[in-house]
């Protein structure tokens, strides 16, 4: 019988509790991902808004359409399958609204990533959970809006009328049987990570958690969503 050394059992115990860990940490980054639906990156002018990201990521941002009522308007990129980033701002074809416009645009002195819309197939176990645990995510609306080539897109989500733990906790979207927004756009672009900061981390990874989302949290002077961004011009971070 032949004897491995010592040293080489440790190392192998080492490399593979390293792969494991690694797996683990990718499983859990791809699981958040998959549940990533949009992210909201908020303008309190879409033109100009639309230029700074193209700019950024080097690629075209696609009309989206009108929130008739809302007072704003998208334009949108693909971010993968079922992902996409939503641009959203004003719409100077809309009286400005009775109501404050959603995502705080009215307030915005420049443009930023505010929030994020998580998939959901079961939007009233999820509001019962948040609600159970005191995390507030407003109530179950629909919503719809016509595509320029005249498509009605039409979903269900949680809304609320101020953002979620600073918008770092998402609201979640079920579009139902109506075509996705991502269908038709050009792949140019790819969402490789997401992670927040926060002057309090460990209470929003704790709501996060309770809503069965996993994502990092880092500590910081205010709260941001960081996005990265396979592009045409590399990965890039949008904040």
């Amino acid at each position: 019988m032949i004897r491995k050394p010592y040293f080489f059992i440790v190392f192998v115990g080492i490399a593979g509790c390293l792969l494991a860990g690694a797996f683990g940490k990718q499983q859990m980054k791809d699981e958040l991902l998959n549940k990533v639906d949009h992210l909201v990156y908020a303008t309190p002018d879409l033109a100009a808004g639309v230029d700074q990201v193209e700019r950024l990521l080097g690629v075209e941002a696609i009309p989206g359409g009108q929130h008739p009522g809302g007072g704003t308007r998208n334009s949108l990129i693909r971010l993968g399958e079922g992902s996409y980033l939503e641009i959203i701002g004003p719409d100077p074809d809309q009286p400005k609204p009775l109501q404050a416009r959603r995502f705080g645009i009215d307030d915005l002195k420049a443009p930023r990533l505010v929030t994020w819309a998580a998939k959901s197939a079961d939007l009233e176990a999820i509001f019962e959970n948040g609600k159970q645990h005191r995390i507030a995510l407003g109530q179950i609306q629909s919503g719809s809006r016509k595509r320029p080539d005249g498509v009605l897109l039409s979903w269900r989500l949680t809304a609320s009328t101020v953002m979620t733990s600073d918008g770092l906790v998402p609201f979640f979207i079920d579009w139902g049987k109506t075509p996705h927004p991502t269908t038709g756009l050009p792949r140019d672009c790819v969402l490789i990570a997401l992670r927040a900061e926060h002057p309090d981390p460990n209470r929003i990874k704790s709501e996060l958690s309770t809503l069965g989302l996993s994502i990092r949290v880092d500590s910081g002077s205010k709260p941001a969503l960081v996005a990265t961004i396979r592009t045409p011009k590399g990965e890039v971070e949008l904040r």
